[in-house]
């Protein structure tokens, strides 16, 4: 646990749920400006596995002071550039690293999640396993957490960043506007040493408004992602999978929570919006929301945070959609859409306004 008192104030107590990249961030930047601190998962331990992938500059900035930023950097895939395909067939190349706001990195998302526990480790505060949330009441002047029968936490504020499914938001009452988009897609997380584009992200628009991408995410390891129920089956060129480490499948969810927090309970991250993974936003979003809201919290300006977030999580779900429905367009749109892709191949300046708007997150 972290906080130091400054003269005679008493130190800032903040309640985390959820340990994944949001809520790491969030306890991190609290006690790195000096608040108490105790962040609490429902999971018995650290995942092993990722979701998210990509890490833009901002959130290398953001989590610079932290130390995380570098660490991350360091280990982290630099990405040279993208190519979209038709089918198989190469229809745009945009290059990455052209000035200091076009760098994209890759690193799974546990990995990630390592470096903020070790930055968190430095200022005194551990994650707490295997606590599930199970009611919270508003008090006149702090926060009440309930962790089953016996386990009660006070403190001044409490963040939920425990994702989709939400328990903080659920009780609170907060609805979770929005709907799942019909279809169901899948991943798959593998090893292959024989992938010739170990620092590239590859897309494949496919019949029917399919589409498939292949995500590098470390050496010899990527995640392939599909709107259909067999990743690497729907890839339209062959990639050997030397080892599955995990499939899956999923819903994508394009939601986005009424309100961002109740008094001194606010949501960050996954538990106040939701879309599809098209631009890589939600772990960047997350991150930067956590950020906001530990200052404006240090600050004493935490009533200006939905004012602030809300709009650029609804930013983010407009973003990601039309990006989406672009890639999964059919016929006469599809059509024009690949038209657009070619003017996009050959001009510069339209392929660094492309990824200027992709990595603004």
């Amino acid at each position: 646990m972290s906080g130091v008192a400054t003269g005679n104030a008493a130190p800032v107590t903040v309640t985390v749920i959820g340990a994944g990249p949001t809520g790491l961030t969030a306890a991190v930047e609290l006690a790195r400006r000096g608040a108490t601190v105790r962040i609490f998962e429902k999971r018995d331990g650290p995942s092993g596995l990722s979701r998210a992938v990509g890490i833009t500059p901002g959130s290398l900035s953001l989590l610079a002071p932290c130390g995380a930023g570098p660490a991350i950097g360091a280990e982290a895939i630099r990405f040279s550039g993208m190519t979209m395909h038709n089918g198989a067939e190469p229809v745009l190349s945009i290059p990455l690293n052209f000035d200091d706001r076009s760098s994209l990195h890759a690193l799974p998302q546990n990995r990630t999640e390592e470096h903020l526990i070790e930055a968190l480790r430095r200022y005194g505060v551990e994650v707490e396993y295997f606590r599930c949330l199970s009611n919270l009441h508003i008090r006149a002047d702090h926060v009440e957490a309930n962790f089953g029968d016996h386990i009660k936490v006070e403190s001044r504020f409490l963040i939920g960043a425990d994702g989709v499914h939400s328990r903080v938001r659920a009780t609170l009452g907060i609805h979770f506007e929005g709907r799942d988009l019909p279809g169901h897609w899948s991943i798959a997380d593998v090893i292959s040493a024989s992938w010739p584009h170990p620092d590239r992200f590859s897309g494949y628009l496919l019949p029917h408004g399919h589409v498939a991408v292949v995500v590098p995410m470390a050496p010899q390891r990527y995640r392939v992602i599909s709107s259909q129920r067999e990743a690497l089956a729907a890839l339209p060129v062959t990639l050997v999978a030397d080892k599955v480490i995990r499939e899956s499948e999923f819903v994508i969810q394009v939601r986005q929570a009424e309100s961002y927090g109740k008094g001194p309970v606010f949501l960050a991250g996954d538990a106040a919006h939701a879309h599809s993974p098209v631009g890589g936003r939600g772990m960047n979003l997350g991150i930067a929301d956590a950020c906001d809201l530990a200052e404006r919290i240090m600050q004493g300006t935490q009533d200006g945070y939905e004012a602030a977030r809300r709009p650029e999580g609804q930013h983010a779900i407009q973003v990601s959609e039309r990006a989406r429905r672009m890639m999964q367009s059919t016929g006469a749109a599809k059509a024009a859409f690949l038209a657009a892709v070619a003017v996009i191949d050959h001009t510069p300046a339209a392929q660094r306004a492309v990824v200027h708007q992709l990595l603004a997150g």
